[in-house]
This record gives C-alpha cells, sequence and structure tokens, in this order.
C-alpha cells in the first residue's frame, strides 16, 4: 500500500487549484461538495467556473499562479493540462508546504483523489493507486446502486443520537443497538419521515437498555490452511462481530484483517519443537474474556477439530460454564490435494483416506504402520517435517514400497505455496533440499498430477 487512505477534515480549510479547463472541472465537482474554501488561478476559466465564482461557491482569480498564492492552504491541485505549467505551480505549492496532487500525473503526485460514493455523512472512498481508474468507476457504480440514497438521512439522524447511546456499555451492548437501527427499525421508521425515526431511537434505547445482559461466547473458527478466500461465510461474519479474537501462530495478517479494527487480538502462537503458548494459559485467556461477557472467536488454523487440541479448550470452557459454538474450516489436506491436481480417495485405488500426525505432545506418534504401507493408500501427514526419516523407516520396515508417490505441499492454498513432488525412498532428502520454513503436508501416496502448475518443483 503506497497510499494510506484517510479521511481529512477540510472544513474552512484553503484548497487551491491551478487550472480552467475540464481537468479542473472534473476536480471542482467534486470538491465543491466539501466545506473547504476553494479557490482557483486560471487566465482562461471555462464558464461554469465562473459561475460558480458569482454564485460564491468559490474564490477565482484570472491569472496564472504565483509565489503565495498556495501558502497556508490544505491540498493544492495542479489541473491546466500542461506538463510544464503543472510542475511549475507544483514546484510552486511544495515550497510553501502543502500536498500536491498533479491531474494525471501520480508519480509526481504526493496524494490522489479516490472514486467517491457520497451518502454524506456515509462516505465511500475507492481507489487504485492509479493502476486501474475503469476498476474503481465500476465498484463505484455497482456501490451507488447498492447504497440508498436515504442512507445519508438516516445516519444523520444517528450521529444526533450518539451521546444518548452511551448509556449503553461500550462493546457489543451498543453495537447491537446501532445494528437494531440501522438494519430495522430505522429504515422501517423513515419511511414515515425523520421525525418518525428520531422517535424510534428512544424507544429502541429503552428496549435494548432493559434487555438481558449477554453472557459471554466462544466460537471456534476454522481460518483454513491461510487462503482468505477459503473463509466459509460463517467464519467471516464470527471475526466481524468479534470483540475478542484469540488466534493461532499460523493464521495469516490477511484473514487477521478481516476482524473488526475494535477488536482486541492475543496472539497465542504455537511453535513445533519451539516457544510456544502454553495450553492453560490459552484457556485461562478464552475463559477471561468470555466471563467479560465478550464474543471471543478462537481462531485455529486450518479446521478447530483436526489436530487443534479441541477437546481440551472445550473441557475448560465446559468447567467454567461458558456455552461455545464451532464453526468449521478447511483442512490443510484438502488444500494440499487440490495443489497437487488429485482427490483424496479414488475408486478402485482408495476407499479411506487417514489425517495422521507425524509426532503427538510426547514425540513421534505411532501408526497403524502395516496398513499405511499397503499399495494404493493415501495419508495426509501433519507435522511431519521433522519425522520424515521416522516414517520412512517405519513405512520401509513393514513392506512400503521405495517408489511410493509423496507430494509434499507448504503453506498450502497461499501465495508462496510450494509443491514438491517425491517418492518415499527420497523423502528425507526431498525435505532437506528444499528447505521448508513454512507449514507443510506430506501426502503418502499422492505425487503432483502432470499439468501446468505455478511453481512447481520436482526432488
Amino acid at each position: 500500500m503506497k497510499h494510506f487512505p484517510i479521511f481529512l477534515n477540510v472544513a474552512t480549510k484553503r484548497i487551491v487549484l491551478a487550472g480552467g479547463g475540464e481537468a479542473a472541472l472534473a476536480k471542482l465537482r467534486l470538491l465543491l461538495k466539501t466545506e473547504a474554501q476553494i479557490e482557483v488561478f486560471a487566465e482562461a476559466p471555462d464558464p461554469q467556473i465562473v459561475t460558480w465564482a458569482l454564485e460564491n461557491r468559490l474564490t477565482l482569480t484570472t491569472r496564472a499562479l504565483t509565489t503565495g498564492d498556495v501558502n497556508g492552504a490544505a491540498l493544492f491541485y495542479a489541473a491546466s493540462e500542461n506538463d510544464a505549467e503543472d510542475a511549475r505551480t507544483a514546484a510552486i505549492a511544495r515550497a510553501e508546504g502543502t500536498l500536491v496532487n498533479l491531474v494525471d500525473n501520480l508519480a509526481d503526485s504526493q496524494f490522489i483523489t479516490p472514486a467517491i460514493v457520497d451518502r454524506d455523512p456515509v462516505t465511500v472512498a475507492i481507489g487504485t493507486e492509479g493502476a486501474a481508474p475503469v476498476l474503481a468507476r465500476a465498484i463505484k457504480a455497482d456501490l451507488e446502486e447498492r447504497l440508498p440514497v436515504s442512507l445519508g438521512r438516516l445516519t444523520r439522524i444517528g450521529q444526533a443520537f450518539r451521546k444518548a447511546s452511551m448509556k449503553l456499555p461500550f462493546g457489543s451492548a451498543r453495537r447491537d443497538f446501532w445494528a437494531d437501527f440501522y438494519f430495522n427499525a430505522g429504515p422501517r421508521a423513515l419511511a414515515d419521515g425523520e421525525d418518525a425515526a428520531r422517535a424510534s431511537l428512544n424507544t429502541l434505547l429503552t428496549k435494548h437498555l432493559n434487555a438481558e445482559t449477554r453472557e459471554g461466547h466462544v466460537i471456534f473458527v476454522g481460518a483454513g490452511p491461510g487462503d482468505p478466500e477459503l473463509l466459509t461465510l460463517k467464519a467471516r461474519a464470527a471475526l466481524d462481530r468479534a470483540d475478542v479474537v484469540i488466534h493461532d501462530g499460523l493464521v495469516p495478517g490477511e484473514i487477521l484483517e478481516l476482524a473488526r479494527r475494535e477488536a482486541t487480538l492475543v496472539p497465542v502462537g504455537k511453535t513445533g519443537f519451539g516457544k510456544s503458548t502454553p495450553q492453560d494459559d490459552i484457556n485461562a485467556a478464552m475463559i477471561y474474556h468470555a466471563a467479560q461477557g465478550l464474543e471471543v472467536v478462537r481462531l485455529k488454523s486450518g479446521d478447530p477439530a483436526v489436530f487443534g487440541r479441541l477437546d481440551e479448550e472445550i473441557d475448560a470452557l465446559t468447567g467454567a460454564g461458558i456455552a461455545f459454538t464451532i464453526i468449521p474450516g478447511l483442512t490443510a489436506a484438502s488444500a494440499a490435494v487440490a495443489s497437487l491436481g488429485q482427490s483424496l480417495t479414488q475408486r478402485g485405488r482408495n476407499s479411506s483416506a487417514r489425517l495422521i500426525t507425524a509426532h503427538d505432545t510426547k514425540g513421534y506418534a505411532e501408526q497403524d504402520w502395516r496398513a499405511l504401507a499397503r499399495p494404493g493408500e493415501v495419508a495426509a501427514i501433519y507435522m511431519g517435517k521433522r519425522a520424515a526419516r521416522f516414517v520412512q523407516g517405519r513405512l520401509l520396515m513393514h513392506g512400503a514400497d521405495p517408489a511410493t508417490p509423496v507430494g509434499i505441499v507448504e503453506n498450502a492454498s497461499r501465495a508462496d505455496e510450494r509443491v514438491i513432488s517425491t517418492t518415499l525412498a527420497a523423502l528425507p532428502d526431498a525435505l532437506n533440499a528444499a528447505n521448508l520454513n513454512g507449514p507443510a503436508v506430506i501426502m503418502l501416496g499422492l505425487a503432483q498430477r502432470a499439468r501446468a502448475v505455478e511453481k512447481r518443483e520436482t526432488a
């Protein structure tokens, strides 16, 4: 992100524009929606600009901009449609300490003006950092259709009631009140006029003040293998509601970004063979926040029910009398076989597939190695990087074919995903050569299907 989006208060501030043609008109139509003091410098201004000046909507000076004209202004637009003249006026503005925008010159601009959906005081700004103006306009058109014109009226009514709403406790109680107003009571009442909408706020406030205090709740949410687009709709909704998000270290930042800005994020990472948050501390954090009456999301990588210590955490909540729900997620094995272009089961090859872990809390996990060694068996081995030689030895000892195909998928579904195709005989050496840093799933019995796939590696 090169351009950080902010909403700048320009009420009573000066905004200066140099130019009088079509580019100037386009910017002025937008700027005149603000409460800023607009000043235009143009030797030959368009008649519309002259009309706006006569209507006292802006101040027009019919000469070229010179030193001192921009001093103290909040923003400056160079819109003369002449590169040399724009560069000259921009240099003056920069020297006088004002942020500069050169129309249609992203490289030399200090800020850009986004496409805007105006439902004052609701404003939606859309930017593509100059890369795709057509896309920005398409998004704007879509939002214009979706957001009713009455939204602005409803928001202004609600804005005047903010102080009164503070009688409700901060957090979920206030959010529930405002959600009830904006999505239920408010639109219905506004159909009878603004006075009816204002009256509905008092009725609604009384209802919410008398409502029973909501008990704390924990939602176990599967974050999936890492791609935010693989989150379920239910998981997205839970993140949007959460007061607190207690998350694993493997959950990427792109998914954490989906939580509400006001939500408290609590990292409780666990690292194989490394520094980890004790399970008792994780249990205590869930119980503490839920006991405050908060909505807590326990965000786990993959699916909470697959090697996620879900039962231990449920037992802790049950012992503390705290309610919980579970939202499943896509487990890494499903994402891994998708990357391999394979399926977990295949008629005539295997009627079952195993999800196993290569180690447990006490060390290497024991499995039914004889069954796993049979031809055609498929297993997804989690947390198996360090145990690869152990797994290989056990399988070969029980008769597995050294040529058994093996697919290794690191960071399944993510932008930095890597796929390595190898065999059981070469498994430890392939892992060492790959020098994997991220979480990896070893798919026993499945190598990558022959096809064109980006980031493909063969060992």
